[in-house]
């Protein structure tokens, strides 16, 4: 089992092209990383808000917030350049069945 880091989609060994994109496509790491670290700056922001501490619970949400922001703009973008090398992979192999996207 090759892995061709040049080709995000798996085209052997699933009917759905983007199943397991998020794991075979490693530029998606820093969108998932970012979101990860979202989510526990949220978790920590709302607990320093229930804490009495609202500066830290601001700074907290805050950089959720903007984290987050990054996180899904990453990831679309991602996605897209990973449709892209679909419809590439596409145009070069005609005899290859065109699924639509499930994404």
């Amino acid at each position: 089992m090759g892995d061709s880091h040049s080709d995000p989609v798996d085209h052997v060994r699933t009917t759905r092209p983007h199943a397991g994109e998020t794991f075979k496509n490693g530029a998606n790491a820093p969108g998932l990383i970012s979101g990860a670290v979202a989510v526990v700056a949220l978790v920590a922001g709302i607990f320093a808000f229930a804490a009495g501490h609202a500066t830290v619970g601001i700074v907290g949400v805050v950089i959720a917030v903007i984290l987050g922001v990054v996180a899904g703009v990453w990831l679309f973008v991602s996605h897209r350049k990973v449709r892209a090398a679909e419809r590439d992979w596409l145009a070069k192999h005609p005899e290859a069945p065109a699924q639509p996207p499930s994404s």
